[in-house]
């Protein structure tokens, strides 16, 4: 059986974060563009180890490892205090990313992860934890109201010529 770790990262994991982001991003939504140099440019934007290692150093962010055997395959980010014009309730934590390699999805390691995200949020206080998921992905959908999370609204995000269309969803802690 696979020994499975879930750990707080730091800035020496920055290049392991950005591999796992990248290719599971890619895994998850290569099927919706059409022009795969948007999904690149995206990727290359928002993945680059310089910007990861950025975000791991700010105080306000906490970002979780998962190892299976070592080698690294999931991670997660919450940001605290996050605000959002979706929500009265204040102090919000948000749940920024939980990425899974496709490989091991379906080991719990995103229950891992999401246990350690909101015992953080509320061991900050939050009054809440909000996130936005991609109306498409109704497995993350489902894993999240599986969690108690609630649709609050919905918007959209466009990435090169795509328009993605999301949910935003929240937990009251």
């Amino acid at each position: 059986m696979a020994e499975i770790l879930i750990r707080r990262a730091n800035s020496a994991d920055a290049i392991a974060i950005s591999l796992v982001a990248r290719t599971s991003f890619k895994e998850a939504f290569y099927q919706d563009f059409q022009y795969k140099d948007d999904l690149l440019a995206y990727q290359e934007r928002t993945f680059r180890v310089a910007k990861i290692r950025s975000s791991l150093a700010k105080p306000h962010n906490y970002f979780w490892l998962a190892l299976v055997d070592e080698l690294p395959v999931a991670y997660a980010k919450l940001k605290f205090p996050s605000p959002t014009t979706f929500s009265n309730r204040a102090p919000l934590a948000q749940l920024q990313k939980i990425y899974v390699l496709e490989d091991f999805l379906g080991q719990g390691i995103g229950r891992l992860l999401q246990d350690e995200v909101i015992k953080k949020a509320q061991q900050l206080t939050a009054q809440g934890l909000w996130l936005s998921v991609y109306q498409g992905n109704t497995q993350a959908v489902g894993f999240y109201e599986h969690y108690g999370l609630q649709k609050l609204a919905t918007h959209q995000f466009k990435i090169g010529r795509v328009d993605f269309k999301f949910w935003v969803m929240q937990l009251k802690l």
